[in-house]
């Protein structure tokens, strides 16, 4: 145990408390309040309702939609985004600053706007979506639309988590390979991506529970099919807050495997 130091004293006040623990006292309010709503829920309807309401076809195929589209959409925001985060590492200047500006902008537009952004390019009045249409593949109210809206606002994790765990890659590393004649490609590949990947890993996970949360812009490009969160919506409008609690729960249960996958099989990076 280490000793305690006599600035460490000296911080204490009246009451004994020195600032660490003033700090975790001041937390504990607001993880209280991430807490307390959260048992709330689970509390508020018996086990026995909720398992009876998962068998609902409604549940099961808001919960089906959701994962597939999810599952996608975290597919392609890798396939892309992983690139983007390479060069973006591995370029300075004016250009690659405005690029990174550029894949974050998702992460701070508000959902809906992000839906009526993609509804001018994909909507049914837009060209794309014309020609789309036309080609018996609408790029909204499908499974397509909600990919397209998960991909939006989902990515950007991706890129941004990604960027970090190329910029924590020991540069020599990647110059000795370079010096031995290996490509930049194979360098990546051997080098970078190895050394990346927990960093990797825990951007597409975050990308993957953003995409299996996603409500606005998925409302704006594809009310159906419904995805968890457009069925949570519905079944509070519709039928009250208590039809509203097996999906929600379904939901919460998602995000909490996917919180426990971050923090065993990936590389947290809020840690």
């Amino acid at each position: 145990m280490t000793a305690e130091t006599h600035s460490d004293r000296s911080e204490r006040n009246a009451f004994g408390l020195d600032w660490l623990d003033v700090s975790l006292l001041g937390g504990g309010v607001l993880l209280l309040y991430y807490v307390v709503p959260l048992v709330s829920l689970f509390l508020s309807v018996p086990v026995g309702d909720v398992l009876s309401r998962m068998s609902d076809p409604t549940v099961v195929d808001s919960a089906t939609t959701s994962l597939l589209s999810a599952s996608v959409s975290t597919v392609l925001a890798a396939l892309f985004g992983l690139p983007l985060a390479y060069w973006l590492a591995r370029t300075d200047g004016p250009v690659a600053k405005v690029a990174l500006a550029v894949a974050v902008l998702p992460l701070v537009l508000p959902p809906t706007v992000g839906g009526i952004v993609l509804l001018t390019v994909f909507g049914p009045g837009s060209p794309l979506g014309e020609v789309a249409a036309a080609a018996g593949l609408p790029l909204t109210r499908s499974l397509a639309g909600v990919v397209l809206a998960q991909t939006f606002v989902a990515s950007p994790f991706v890129v941004v988590t990604a960027k970090a765990a190329f910029e924590s890659v020991d540069r020599t590393l990647e110059h000795a390979s370079r010096s031995l004649g290996k490509s930049r490609l194979t360098t990546a590949r051997n080098v970078t991506l190895p050394l990346a990947g927990p960093g990797i890993l825990a951007g597409v996970t975050l990308a993957f529970a953003r995409a299996i949360g996603e409500f606005g812009a998925t409302m704006m490009m594809a009310y159906y099919p419904r995805t968890m969160p457009v069925q949570i919506w519905v079944s509070f409008v519709e039928l009250g807050l208590d039809n509203a609690y097996p999906v929600a729960i379904l939901l919460v249960l998602i995000a909490a495997t996917t919180l426990v996958c971050l923090n065993t099989v990936a590389s947290n990076p809020w840690d």
